[in-house]
């Protein structure tokens, strides 16, 4: 009887934790570059009470539920024109690479909802910068900045900026007020060989890229290496999918119930035998 109680109240405790899970991917349906979760289930240890010889079966009873892991589903989200210039989106594979200028720390995001800060840095809502090719040459990585330094020799030294574009492959290409265009760097992106291992911080952001095995030693070119394409002027959208979050919320919802059955059924039961002795 006792075996009863423990797995319902197992049940009960990991299907909140499902309905957690469901709970959060509804939350996040409109937040940028968000990726759906899932909870995986794995039954519990089993109460072994014969174990199983020739000709005679073995007798195991589970002690209940638990849950395995919990997974991001990283499959493409729709994208949504902005016409905000530095609003970027990846379309198919890969990351972006942002670092704390304070802590050199790095993380991965999908979100590109930058901007330019006073500096000209493209920076991140949270004032993360967003890594890349700094340099006209396509050489060195570090803190993209959009502005009108590192001109070619030809260009009128007094030529302002007059305009900048983001193409599908992350150049950044640089007009000044001579007429002359130049690329002053690069957008790059990165992918993982176990995205799985990549940890939610909160922000957009994911850490761990260590454990989730970078695929190159460095961020590479969009459109090579099988990462996706710059759209830029456009944003990733959540991929949660509310008709499917929704059914499993009433699936959740409905074992959630059955499971407090039990945990009645089987305290009435314990009480018929507690009445056995009156």
């Amino acid at each position: 009887m006792l075996r009863s109680l423990n797995s319902a109240v197992s049940g009960i405790q990991q299907f909140q934790t499902q309905m957690d899970v469901i709970g959060n991917n509804v939350a996040n349906v409109n937040t940028t570059g968000y990726k759906s979760a899932r909870a995986d289930l794995a039954d519990a240890f089993s109460d072994t009470l014969r174990y199983a010889s020739s000709g005679r079966s073995g007798i195991q009873i589970g002690e209940g539920v638990a849950v395995a892991s919990t997974k991001s589903k990283y499959s493409q989200g729709a994208l949504s024109q902005t016409g905000v210039q530095t609003d970027l989106a990846v379309s198919g594979e890969g990351f972006f690479i942002v670092k704390d200028s304070l802590n050199s720390q790095t993380y991965a995001t999908r979100a590109g909802a930058f901007s330019l800060d006073s500096n000209g840095y493209l920076v991140t809502d949270s004032g993360l910068r967003v890594e890349g090719y700094t340099d006209s040459g396509l050489t060195t990585i570090g803190d993209l900045q959009i502005d009108a330094t590192q001109r070619p020799v030809t260009a009128d030294p007094a030529a302002t900026m007059t305009s900048y574009s983001i193409s599908q492959d992350g150049k950044i290409n640089v007009c000044l007020s001579d007429g002359s265009e130049y690329t002053r760097g690069q957008v790059l992106l990165q992918n993982f060989l176990n995205p799985q291992a990549l940890v939610k911080e909160g922000g957009n952001l994911y850490s761990g890229l260590t454990a989730a095995g970078p695929i190159a030693t460095d961020p590479a070119s969009p459109g090579t290496n099988g990462l996706g394409k710059i759209e830029a002027g456009a944003l990733e959208l959540s991929n949660v999918d509310l008709s499917a979050e929704f059914s499993n919320l009433i699936v959740t919802q409905r074992a959630f119930q059955a499971n407090s059955r039990i945990i009645t059924t089987s305290d009435e039961m314990m009480q018929e035998l507690v009445n056995l002795k009156r």
